[in-house]
């Protein structure tokens, strides 16, 4: 029989967060807002500590031959840092998700049901390379009155220790524990923090697919997430090709190593001899490399066979598979039976086949006429994300303050038992609605 073993100090951290956990769900909304703002305000204080932080685990990662997507994730210059500074206080203006009542029902006189949103507990968050992560997981996570356990990866070791340094010390000015949030530094924390399942109600892994497999396989803690990034722009026959290109470039350049970025671009075969040549050019001007299907390569005759491998490949790089298609059906078909159910994008003037697609496409996020770029909670106006969800049942996509919370059914009577509401002379329920 394996006897598992525990870190009693991760074990004392995690109750240290439980308990600020339980103090910080029954805080006010106005409580929780001025935490935000602390948090904030110590981040804007902390910026030169954090930059340079950033600036010595990047140069760390570089002489480790760190890959280039992961790279990319990894820096955090003063821009990015203004832009989640900004996200912070986005959060501080959304509404609390805490208190919302779903269902008021009078069950009978003086028996009343409420169903009512509640924070989670503690998220346990598990993240490679992006250091912004733990700027917007622990304001969501405090806006929602969770506590959070965070574990960025060894590449971002100094800046998520400036980041939690910067944000604890907001935290110490207002009446939020600054227990609530906690950072593990090493990766023996993180196979023990998969073993808490007493003391953490949520996992969020957010990195590789074989990282979030890994996850998904060592612990019985429930886990929110995505495995791949594998997004399609599907272009209809009926697209305009300006609009196309545009799109199409900036699904792929805008940053690659996202994971809401098109890793496969579908082209109706009866646009693909005009289209592929003119967003060939523009992919190729940004040194984006071309595989293509036989057809694609019929009429793009410089580029890279692709492969079955390549459909299922999310590259998070500068590299883009391309299939021409013999119809709408066959492009639905394709993207689910290779799609990753992240975000998938169809550029069209026929507003038929876009509904069609919108409908038919199992993912997350399916648009029309615009970038997969778009699959973001800030740009959704969650004010950040914590990750992003496709599995099928809720929260899904982008996952904001939303799908922190749960809820419990809160009843109120006088007396009241069950029995008188069973038998030959039982009573009847009203089950009258009282929400407006």
């Amino acid at each position: 029989m394996t006897v598992l073993t525990y870190n009693s100090d991760l074990i004392l951290s995690a109750k240290q967060t439980r308990l600020a956990a339980m103090k910080l769900a029954v805080l006010s909304t106005a409580a929780k807002n001025e935490a935000i703002e602390a948090i904030a305000t110590a981040l804007e204080s902390a910026q030169d500590e954090i930059i340079q932080a950033n600036i010595a685990d990047c140069e760390a990662a570089e002489s480790e031959g760190i890959a280039k997507p992961l790279y990319k994730r990894l820096q955090l210059d003063e821009h990015k840092l203004k832009d989640n500074i900004v996200g912070v206080r986005d959060i501080g203006k959304l509404s609390d998700p805490v208190g919302s009542i779903s269902i008021h029902r009078k069950l009978d006189t003086g028996l009343i049901l409420k169903r009512v949103s509640c924070p989670l507990g503690v998220l346990g968050i598990i993240f490679e390379a992006r250091p912004e992560a733990a700027i917007q997981i622990a304001s969501l996570a405090i806006k929602s009155g969770n506590g959070v356990i965070l574990k960025g990866g060894k590449e971002a070791i100094r800046s998520c220790e400036a980041i939690v340094k910067a944000i604890k010390k907001g935290l110490s000015q207002t009446t939020v524990d600054p227990d609530a949030v906690q950072l593990l530094t090493t990766r023996e924390e993180t196979l023990e923090l998969l073993k808490l399942d007493k003391y953490v109600n949520l996992i969020i892994p957010r990195g590789s697919n074989s990282f979030v497999q890994f996850v998904q396989q060592n612990t019985t803690i429930p886990v929110l997430g995505h495995a791949d990034g594998i997004c399609h722009l599907y272009i209809d026959k009926a697209a305009d090709i300006d609009k196309a290109v545009n799109i199409a470039v900036d699904s792929k350049t805008h940053y690659p190593a996202a994971c809401n970025a098109i890793e496969t671009l579908l082209v109706h075969q009866e646009i693909a001899s005009s289209f592929l040549p003119q967003v060939a050019e523009a992919l190729q001007k940004l040194n984006v490399e071309l595989r293509g299907d036989e057809a694609t390569q019929s009429i793009l005759s410089n580029i890279v066979p692709a492969t079955e491998e390549d459909w299922e490949t999310e590259y998070s790089d500068l590299i883009l598979s391309i299939k021409v298609v013999d119809s709408l059906p066959e492009a639905i078909t394709h993207i689910n039976e290779y799609g990753s159910k992240h975000t998938d994008a169809i550029v069209t003037e026929d507003i038929e086949a876009a509904e069609n697609f919108l409908s038919l496409v199992d993912a997350a996020g399916v648009y029309h006429n615009c970038s997969t770029r778009f699959a973001d909670g800030f740009r959704y106006g969650f004010g950040a994300e914590v990750g992003i969800s496709t599995q099928q049942i809720p929260p899904r996509g982008p996952v904001g303050l939303e799908g922190l919370v749960t809820y419990k059914y809160k009843m109120i009577g006088n007396g009241h038992v069950a029995s008188n509401y069973t038998g030959e002379d039982a009573k009847p329920f009203l089950h009258k609605d009282l929400l407006q």
